[in-house]
């Protein structure tokens, strides 16, 4: 029997927001070099979404596109990303080592669920060096429903998982707890929602604030 805590990636553990305007802008700079956009970058719209699958982002965002130029913007933004990740201009939220560190003295394993891509997450994980506390890193893309709560059951099937907590900044990470039997940890970060936070167990401003929760 296994314990665990259950991270997302963006939002939670990666401060997306220092890539995400740039990697954006360089994305509809490209559409508009091919002329097939002319409005400014829908940096507001994405903040909006921010945390659904990217399938779903590009289907907000370009509704006129067919699923074939979905998958090429898909891929151009997935390169600018993993571009920006590599060049250091992203972050870690505050507190992510040591807490990493304070699970793993405590005998807990870690894990990261995200509703990223798979080169993307590595991308993040290499460049951190997250497996030094990270047993394994799930993208949405290995689960068909591309559902987050789906995700962690497979997690906590594969692991036998019988404590633990999911700890994300978006509703999607708060149910996947809440739908898992495990405590849902809501992270007050850069896109949360007040009224989806409502619905963890427990809400912080801090990753620190883990090792005062019981999990």
């Amino acid at each position: 029997m296994t314990k665990a805590v259950i991270f997302d990636m963006d939002g939670t553990l990666f401060q997306t927001d220092k890539i995400l305007e740039l990697s954006l802008d360089h994305t509809f700079n490209f559409l508009r070099s091919q002329n097939k956009w002319v409005n400014e970058t829908p940096i507001d719209q994405y903040r909006n979404i921010m945390g659904v699958p990217l399938p779903k982002v590009w289907e907000t965002l370009l509704p006129d596109f067919t699923i074939q130029e979905r998958d090429q913007v898909d891929a151009y933004f997935l390169e600018r990303l993993i571009e920006n990740i590599q060049h250091g201009n992203g972050a870690l939220y505050p507190n992510v080592e040591e807490i990493f560190k304070e699970l793993t003295d405590q005998n807990v394993r870690i894990f990261i669920a995200s509703n990223g891509l798979t080169k993307y997450l590595a991308a993040i994980t290499n460049y951190y060096q997250l497996n030094r506390w990270v047993s394994e890193v799930f993208s949405i893309e290995q689960i068909d429903s591309l559902n987050k709560s789906d995700l962690v059951s497979s997690i906590v099937q594969k692991y036998d998982i019988s404590k633990g907590a999911v700890v994300g900044d978006r509703l999607s990470d708060i149910l996947a707890g809440n739908d898992n039997g495990l405590t849902s940890i809501g992270c007050r970060f850069d896109f949360a929602r007040e009224d989806e936070l409502s619905k963890a167990d427990y809400v912080i401003d801090d990753l620190a604030e883990i090792k005062y929760i019981e999990i």
